[in-house]
Parts: structure tokens; sequence; C-alpha cells
């Protein structure tokens, strides 16, 4: 990708840089968002720029660029790169006053999952963690990458975090969910980041006859349910076929809504 952005001006992407001097930076006061393009077309854009406004807010996070500022910076940005499939990673950094906080937008090349992963199922690990602001999606991810990177280890896809109570709250860069039936049960979302790509995946299942139910769910209490599965911006829906030590079932019913998110999907760029 030969641009990005900066405070909405299109630079080389040679001059893409964050001083080291960078207090707010080197101590993670920022908030971030990654954004799926498909055919130049950028999915949950209203969205993900909501959360981005929501997160800056939950650490306090003061700045002067307003929804349409940064989506219109985003639009030109692939344009300019005439680019039709990438993530694009959007970069908020607070500063001392409002009028100095930074945000920079760069295109990414997309890191996808093995398809087969989609018939086959991934294996994820348990890691004891709680993120200290659940809801924001912040630059402070040592101990997320700490946990990742422990997952990679263990030849594992991700690490689903579990809280102080031994419940399971969400992956390091995934959303988690229990089936039972057509009932899709995930964790409080007062607990967790409530990921752009979990809500459309929620919207399409409770459109085409699933429920949706908000449960606090152990590692013990899934063998209770007929499978699991993940959701995140790059994967969309991964099923789970084990846990740990634990192996599990992928059911029919994950295979239907990965295909009716699919259509969803593609329908949106239409």
């Amino acid at each position: 990708m030969k641009y990005f952005s900066h405070n909405g001006v299109i630079l080389p992407i040679d001059q893409a840089t964050i001083p080291l001097s960078s207090v707010e930076y080197s101590y993670g006061f920022g908030v971030y968002e990654t954004i799926r393009v498909s055919a130049g077309h950028p999915y949950f854009l209203e969205e993900h720029i909501g959360r981005l406004a929501r997160s800056a807010e939950v650490i306090g996070l003061e700045h002067p660029f307003s929804s349409s500022f940064i989506a219109a910076s985003i639009i030109e940005l692939i344009q300019k790169n005439k680019v039709a499939a990438c993530n694009i990673k959007v970069l908020l950094i607070g500063a001392q006053t409002k009028q100095e906080a930074n945000i920079h937008v760069v295109c990414l090349r997309p890191l996808f999952p093995d398809r087969k992963l989609y018939k086959t199922g991934a294996h994820v690990i348990s890691y004891n963690y709680e993120r200290m602001f659940p809801q924001a999606k912040t630059l402070n991810m040592l101990p997320s990458y700490l946990a990742y990177r422990h997952a990679k280890t263990q030849d594992a896809y991700d690490a689903l975090l579990v809280n102080r109570k031994g419940y399971i709250t969400e992956g390091t860069r995934t959303n988690f969910f229990c089936i039972k039936g057509t009932t899709i049960v995930g964790p409080p979302e007062a607990e967790i980041l409530p990921g752009v790509t979990r809500s459309g995946v929620l919207k399409v299942a409770v459109k085409n006859g699933y429920d949706y139910v908000e449960k606090n769910v152990s590692i013990a209490d899934i063998a209770d349910y007929d499978g699991a599965f993940i959701t995140s911006t790059s994967s969309k829906i991964v099923p789970l076929k084990s846990i740990d030590e634990l192996r599990l079932d992928i059911p029919q019913t994950v295979f239907d809504l990965i295909q009716l998110f699919n259509a969803y999907l593609k329908d949106s760029t239409r």
C-alpha cells in the first residue's frame, strides 16, 4: 500500500511514523479499530466508527474528529490506494489537549484463517485474564498479546480469556459463543468488547430463527452445549473443535449460520 492518512491528509506510507517521544502512545493512551474491506467496500463502517468513539469516551480520550470526518478519511484512503481487499487499521492516539490528538488510518494486508478451519473447526486454549476496560478497544494490549503468543506456542488459533469467577469472557481478538439447538449463548455484554462482527452475526441469527441469550459459561459448562464458535472481523465465524483438552462437536446449526452470514456480507456489497 503506497499511502496512509494522518489527520485526514493522505501521505506516502514511508512517512507513517509516531514519535518515540509520544508518552500517550508509549503508555497505550489510544484506541483503535480494524475494518474489513472487500471489493473496495468497508464492512460495517458506521458501526466501527461508533465503537471507536465509545472506546475513546470510556478512557477519557478527547479529540476533534467527527464520525463523518473519519469515514471520509477511510473512504479516501481506500480510493487513493486503489485497493479491493484489505484491513483498514484506525489508530486514534490521545494527547495533552483535545486538539493535539492524532488519527492514523492505514491499509494492511488481511490475514485470513486457513479455509479448512471453517469445516474442521479451530483449537483454542483458556487463559486467566480480565481486561481493565472490557468495552474499550484500547492500545493497552500487552496481557492479551502475551495470551495470544502463548496460544500460538500451543498451536492454538486463539486464547479464550477466563475471569476471576471462572467464566469465559472473550478471545484475545475474538468473541465467543456456545450453541444449544438454535439458541446461541454468549457472555454478558457488559463484560466484553462487543465486536462489530459479533453484532452482525447475532442480527443475522435472530432474523433467521435463532435465539440469543446472555449467560455466564465456564469451561466445564461447555459440555452441556452442542458446540461453540468464535467471531471476528477477519475470520467472520469459526467453529471450535476443542478448548484445552475438551473436544467439541460442530453442529449443523453452526455451519448453517456461517452460510447465512456469508450471504449477508455478500448482499451488503451490492
